[in-house]
């Protein structure tokens, strides 16, 4: 069996237990909350040790990765009614004056750089992924959250079904490159038909929809709001997915990690949810929904 034969298995292999993972946590809210906080942690403590490689950086690794899991938790508590108060965000927020006033004290010589990674990291991965609370769960009049897997898990959904689709049209019709300065592999084509493939799904999925009986989708979208999300997805999700490959490219890597054998680092697994995440949540704000 040949290496690229090897590399093929053990990509599908571990293709196969990240979807696995993926679906088993969204089943549950506990195990969301939980799945997603080790996301969390695992892609802040990639992103700073890559950034820590760079000449005259010295980002604090351990309490920027504590810092952006406690805020994950502590949105997580207070969609779901378990706090109701802002003080839970006030560990989170006295933890990032102490990253600032910590660069007096330790000699750094790039203390404006060092400054500016360390909330890079809180606002390009903390914050989206504490957001996906927001979609999760629909606080009730009595302050208590109500889980709602459709909606989370529909973003990733879209996000497999768009990856999936760009790379069948790419392949089969992909002459025009889409941004060949920071992606040269993706193409025009590529990313019309994973938007058309995201289409179809909204679809699937608002059928799915109409017979969701759980609490929490009281107030379910209709067909074309499902399809507004699909494309919201699709575009903010390629973009992800650029900002992430112009990361690399600044740092001069190919993978932001190897702890997915096959797929790199978290960075590379998660990064067009980073950008997908929240524009979905300004998205469904601003169709009014009563249950956000």
């Amino acid at each position: 069996m040949s290496d690229k034969q090897k590399n093929l298995i053990i990509r599908a292999i571990t293709g196969a237990l990240f979807v696995a993972v993926m679906v088993c946590g969204f089943l549950n809210p506990s195990a969301m909350i939980f799945l997603f906080a080790i996301i969390t942690g695992l892609t802040i403590w990639e992103y700073t040790g890559l950034v820590n490689d760079r000449e005259d950086i010295k980002v604090n690794r351990f309490i920027s990765t504590v810092a952006g899991v406690y805020f994950f938790i502590a949105l997580a508590g207070w969609r779901t009614g378990l706090v109701n108060n802002f003080v839970v965000f006030l560990p989170y927020i006295l933890t990032i004056i102490y990253l600032f006033i910590s660069e007096l004290y330790i000699k750094s010589k790039d203390t404006i750089n060092d400054w500016a990674y360390t909330m890079l990291g809180q606002m390009y991965i903390a914050m989206p992924f504490a957001m996906i609370n927001i979609l999760a769960f629909e606080k009730g009049n009595d302050g208590v959250g109500s889980y709602n897997m459709l909606l989370p898990f529909s973003v990733f959904i879209f996000l497999w079904t768009n990856d999936t689709g760009a790379y069948c049209a790419g392949s089969l019709f992909g002459k025009h490159k889409l941004f060949p300065r920071i992606s040269p592999g993706k193409t025009w084509e590529g990313s019309i038909g994973g938007g058309i493939f995201v289409l179809i799904a909204a679809a699937i999925i608002y059928n799915i929809s109409l017979n969701y009986t759980d609490s929490a989708n009281s107030n379910s979208l209709n067909l074309y709001e499902w399809m507004g999300m699909g494309v919201v997805v699709s575009i903010f999700g390629t973009w992800g997915d650029l900002v992430e490959s112009q990361f690399k490219r600044t740092l001069g890597i190919k993978d932001s990690g190897n702890i997915l054998p096959g797929h790199g680092g978290m960075l590379d697994r998660f990064d067009s949810s980073l950008m997908a995440i929240p524009a979905v949540v300004i998205y469904l704000y601003t169709l009014q929904l009563s249950w956000l």
